[in-house]
């Protein structure tokens, strides 16, 4: 593969302001940059920039220019991003589909540590390395981040596999540690997999190794279980600079890194195995390459520079144009860009097994990708971009392609037919046949969906010329054969499969029921035939006459209507379906009865019993189930309820339809006895109430009514005996008190303890529903109604057994608090320490155990750093007086000013080791005169000049080192800032 220079998309700066990170999106339309400036820029697949956004801080009063960001990751869908900055944070902004759509966060998560790089490899799933060198996962379907795996070095580099299942990341010891969400069944160990001589902050994953560099300028290629490969040693070679970046291509087949004024390429030699480099792409004062992007096509490569540039570069291997009409671009050994030249569309042919492609041929009206390899086939449809790769050995070029069904592509050679649908790695199924023509092959792939059948895929083909099989494509075994007396010339399977359509050379047209295996002659001469889209419905010709089979399952009852022509096609469309003759010169459409055809007439007229007849001449399939569905709701509106039992009964809602049985007998009583239809009987109505789990309005009804029994029997029926008992006590039923034994004895023979208890709780009382609250092992709730209640808690035995059951249960807190209620405060306080409730045990300390407070405030510090919560722990070890564990609390939160306070209230001795930590900070912030200043009260002078140096502040620096250095270190410091100066080439400076 090689590099070509195509543009510069962001021009670089006259300093460093280095491109942090670039990511591409995975439906290649978009391209995005971050800046120094902590600005993303969004560009198209053309280059031109189109967009872009401002990230923010986690908080807002450290300032805009507080963090970094170090990672960003489109998600699968391309309509997100996520970005991964030092302030301990990840967002995930949405960015639309559209250019110039709102841009808003819709995730955030809060981390201990600073982002240092980041991956989207699936859907919900960001997958991250930390500063503290945790590699961890944020799901954003439920906005919660954890942990993967967690190692003690800082985390320099992540990547994932070519398919996304796997991450490799890079630590700052050398470690490079592997993991799998899948590994796909390679059977590869997952864990720490090398120690690298250095932090491999060039880091790609390709299809067979590991490839890392680093500072040590060496790039070494590792196997799949760790194993060195091959080693690329430049450590000699002084143009050479340490590799900061690198990145494999989409295929996995080349891997590119990046260094100082240079990109490196390595290919993969499937013939050889081994990574071969090819002439590295140079480009003067291109400076320090600090991002690498790979479009996800292969077609493109973008590289961000220490400077601020982004370069754009063309990667290929040749080109090449198809007929005038498509371009064929070869951006690895095993994967191909095929480009309409007309219509700008761009479809990815890749052999997923890494094989070389050989030849790409487009096929089938110019709409179906064909190619091979040395040992596979690759198949796909340029419309709806479904890709298929087959194992296939080569036979000489004889094979011969149909494309005629839109689903499967036909391959005949040397006498055996291989199905292959499009989209599937697998081939759909092979038959022996010598008849290769698209009239006498018939497949059907999932053309009308049927309730309990996902996957409904049938095959009929000839056995010989008077013998027809079909098959069952899933299962593999066939399910029917029909031999026939004469030569078959046409056959079709309708589109649930069930159907067999076939003519003869006489011109006897023939239905076969697979199920049944029932042959039937629906034609004695038939010149046209086919099945209406959509439907199973039949239209054929015999002779002068239009023949129509409305229901197909009644061969014999067929609709005629003579014509004065020939049929030749058929049209199904705008709610009509027509059928075309030809009468002389002139085309006439003969429009079919599409109320027998569609459901949509009979409810349109409100004729539910034509459309009952209807539907019930039709077999079960999701769309006929969606149309009972839709029925039965309309009936039961309607009031229509024999209609709706009919069709829960066809839908197979037994339960339903034998309720609706009931109240139809109901109903129908009624009707026969006072006259009318029987629906506005009362207990109808109520029942039809129940039926849609209107319950309360059922009530009401039966109240109404003074039914008062009928409504309580409802709710028993339920076991909603809440409800019963409200109504017995509303209406004073002198049942009341059996109802509530009833309730509590089915409880209890339940096992529902915890029910119970609140039961006999409302009931007042307490010792019987503290005993099941015992049972049902929730002791927490025994507590609180134990605290509630001044006589339960003079039960000293009552009291022991519930603290007793709270302290197994671990529940410290709510123990303390009943110790501390019964006045026993040394247990209440060894509770509230164990259950980590500082707060509490704090307060009572203050006034029980005053001595204790120092000691709980020092406990309580520690659990709070234990829990991360460094800035909170800060004041607690003050309240302590343990100064050393507050200044390092206050150094772990940041809180740098708190530290410097707590730092002067300290003796000399103990500050001097903690004021260099704080100055360095300040440094970093170039606040130069703050970090003097500490680095001077920490006996550190040294190293206040050597800041001033280093940010080349050489007057400052003469100023300190005059005040306390001596005259011959202040002559080196000189020394040091000539030679500096020399460097630069002013030499004037220098001399002087």
């Amino acid at each position: 593969m090689q590099l070509k220079h195509l543009r510069t998309l962001l021009s670089p700066q006259d300093g460093a302001a280095k491109v942090t990170c670039m990511a591409w999106s995975q439906n290649n339309a978009k391209f995005a940059v971050c800046t120094v400036d902590r600005v993303v820029l969004l560009y198209d697949e053309h280059g031109e920039r189109r967009d872009k956004f401002s990230t923010k801080p986690a908080d807002m009063k450290y300032g805009r220019k507080s963090y970094m960001v170090k990672g960003m990751a489109f998600s699968p869908d391309s309509t997100k991003i996520a970005i991964g900055q030092t302030d301990n944070i990840i967002y995930v902004y949405k960015i639309g589909e559209d250019w110039g759509d709102k841009k808003v966060i819709c995730n955030k998560f809060i981390q201990t540590s600073a982002v240092t790089c980041l991956q989207w490899p699936a859907e919900y799933i960001i997958v991250f390395g930390l500063a503290e060198g945790k590699v961890r996962l944020a799901n954003t379907k439920t906005n919660k981040s954890s942990t993967i795996y967690g190692t003690d070095s800082y985390v320099v580099a992540l990547t994932t596999n070519c398919s996304g299942k796997g991450i490799l990341s890079g630590h700052a010891d050398g470690t490079i540690v592997r993991y799998f969400f899948d590994d796909e069944g390679s059977g590869e160990s997952q864990g720490k997999l090398v120690n690298h001589p250095c932090p491999p902050y060039a880091l790609a994953w390709a299809t067979n190794s590991i490839v890392a560099a680093g500072c040590d300028r060496r790039i070494v290629a590792y196997g799949k279980e760790g194993h060195i490969l091959q080693t690329f040693d430049y450590s000699r070679d002084p143009q050479e600079r340490e590799f900061t970046t690198a990145v494999a291509s989409p295929g996995g087949q080349s891997v590119v890194l990046g260094s100082y004024d240079r990109l490196r390429v390595l290919n993969w030699s499937p013939r050889r195995s081994i990574w071969e480099e090819a002439t590295p792409k140079e480009i003067a004062n291109l400076y320090t390459v600090t991002a690498l992007a790979w479009k996800r096509d292969g077609s493109r490569l973008c590289a961000g520079t220490l400077c601020g540039g982004v370069e754009q570069f063309d990667c290929c291997l040749r080109r090449s144009i198809y007929k005038n009409k498509f371009e064929l671009t070869y951006v690895g050994p095993s994967q191909v860009i095929v480009k309409n030249l007309s219509s700008g569309t761009r479809v990815v042919l890749k052999s997923h097994y890494g094989y070389e492609i050989e030849e790409v041929k487009i096929l089938g009206k110019e709409r179906y990708l064909v190619a091979h390899t040395s040992d596979t086939l690759l198949l796909g449809d340029l419309n709806t971009n479904r890709l298929s790769e087959i194992a296939w050995q080569g036979s000489g070029g004889n094979e011969k392609y149909f494309f005629e069904n839109e689903n499967v592509c036909m391959i005949f050679n040397a006498g055996e037919l291989t199905l292959v649908e499009y989209g599937s790695n697998d081939t759909l199924g092979s038959v022996r046949t010598e008849f290769m023509n698209p009239h006498l092959i018939s497949v059907r792939i999932n053309e009308r969906c049927q309730r309990g059948m996902e996957d409904n895929k049938k095959l009929a083909y000839l056995v010989d010329i008077k013998t027809i099989a079909v098959v069952d494509l899933i299962g593999g075994y066939n399910i029917g054969t029909i031999s026939h007396e004469s030569r078959v010339d046409w056959l079709e399977l309708n589109e649930t499969g069930h159907k067999l359509l076939f003519r003869d050379r006489k011109l006897r047209l023939h239905l076969y029921d697979i199920e049944s295996c029932s042959k039937t002659m629906i034609l004695n001469f038939c010149s046209y035939v086919q099945w209406v889209p959509g439907s199973d419905v039949l239209v054929a010709q015999n002779r002068n006459s239009l023949c129509v089979w409305y229901n197909i399952e009644a061969p014999e009852r067929v609709t005629m209507s003579s014509i004065r022509g020939d049929v030749i096609s058929l049209e199904r469309g705008g709610g009509k379906t027509e059928v075309m003759v030809t009468e002389g010169v002139t085309t006439v459409a003969y429009t079919l009865d599409e109320g027998l055809i569609e459901f949509g007439t009979a409810i349109d007229d409100g004729n539910y019993t034509r459309a009952t007849a209807f539907l019930e001449t039709l077999e079960m399939t999701p769309e006929t189930e969606a149309m009972w569905k839709t029925l039965s709701k309309l009936a039961l509106e309607a009031r229509q309820l024999h209609i709706a039992e009919r069709c829960f009964s066809a839908l197979g809602h037994v339960a339903k339809a034998r309720f609706l049985h009931e109240t139809n007998e109901i109903a129908d009583q009624v009707s026969r006895e006072y006259g009318g239809e029987g629906t506005d009987f009362y207990q109808v109505r109520a029942r039809l109430a129940m039926l849609e789990k209107n319950y309360k309005l059922a009530e009401m009804i039966f109240l109404e009514q003074n039914a008062v029994e009928e409504a309580m029997d409802m709710y028993q029926e339920l076991h909603r005996w809440d409800e019963c008992i409200a109504v017995a006590e509303a209406k004073g039923h002198p049942a009341l008190e059996k109802l509530r034994r009833d309730y509590y004895q089915w409880l209890m023979d339940t096992q529902q303890e915890e029910r119970a208890g609140e039961l006999q709780e409302s009931q007042g009382d307490g010792l019987a529903a503290i005993s099941l609250y015992l049972k049902a092992g929730l002791p927490a709730k025994a507590a609180r109604l134990v605290l509630t209640r001044e006589e339960l808690l003079a039960n000293t035995e009552l009291v022991e057994h519930i603290t007793t059951a709270l302290i197994k249960g671990e529940l410290y807190e709510r123990a303390g608090d009943l110790f501390e209620k019964i006045r026993n405060p040394q247990r209440a306080l060894e509770c509230y320490c164990k259950g980590n409730a500082f707060m509490k045990a704090v307060e009572l300390a203050r006034l029980a155990f005053p001595v204790e407070v120092i000691r709980l405030e020092e406990a309580w510090g520690d659990h709070l750093v234990q829990q991360k919560q460094l800035d909170a722990a800060i004041n607690h070890y003050i309240e302590a007086r343990c100064s050393i564990k507050a200044i390092e609390a206050a150094l772990g939160a940041r809180q740098w000013k708190k530290a410097i306070y707590i730092l002067d209230l300290q003796d000399r001795n103990t500050a001097s080791k903690y004021y260099p930590r704080v100055a360095q900070h300040y440094a970093s912030l170039q606040e130069y005169e703050i970090a003097e200043e500490l680095y001077t009260k920490g006996d550190r002078t040294k190293d206040a000049i050597d800041m001033y140096t280093q940010a080349g502040r050489w007057e400052q620096a003469h100023k300190l080192a005059m005040k306390c250095m001596r005259p011959e270190d202040v002559s080196v410091l000189y020394i040091t800032q000539a030679q500096e100066m020399e460097k630069q080439g002013k030499y004037r400076e220098a001399e002087r």
